[in-house]
């Protein structure tokens, strides 16, 4: 059963920064692509980063570009989401995803088949 598990959400000033980690367990995390998305209040969910299996190709939604970093620990089975100079609209649930198919990862939701609970994330003004 493959599980992915959020972590490091919370509240910080427009500006600020903040370190999201997800634990992946069930099989062979190396082995497989990771990506991360956001729902805000009222808005469909959106696709924010992915990560190839070895962490050598990143993908990012235009919206955080220069912004957000994605990461992985293959030895910790952990990706990360640095996200820096966070504004008011990158306030939203933080979702951890990964797929079934060891393939290059995608910025589409349909590619992607375990999710996790989500973190919150909110930035004030």
């Amino acid at each position: 059963q493959v599980q992915v598990v959020e972590s490091g959400g919370g509240l910080v000033q427009s500006g600020g920064s903040l370190r999201l980690s997800c634990a992946a367990s069930g099989r062979t995390f190396s082995n497989y692509s990771m990506g991360w998305f956001r729902q805000a209040p009222g808005k469909e969910r959106e696709f924010v980063a992915a990560i190839s299996w070895s962490g050598g190709t990143t993908y990012y939604a235009n919206s955080v570009k220069g912004r957000f970093t994605i990461s992985r620990d293959n030895a910790k089975n952990t990706v990360y989401l640095q996200m820096n100079s966070l504004k008011p609209e990158d306030t939203a649930v933080y979702y951890c995803t990964a797929p079934s198919l060891k393939t290059t990862a995608q910025a589409t939701e349909g590619f992607f088949d375990y999710w996790g609970q989500g973190t919150q994330v909110t930035v004030s003004s």
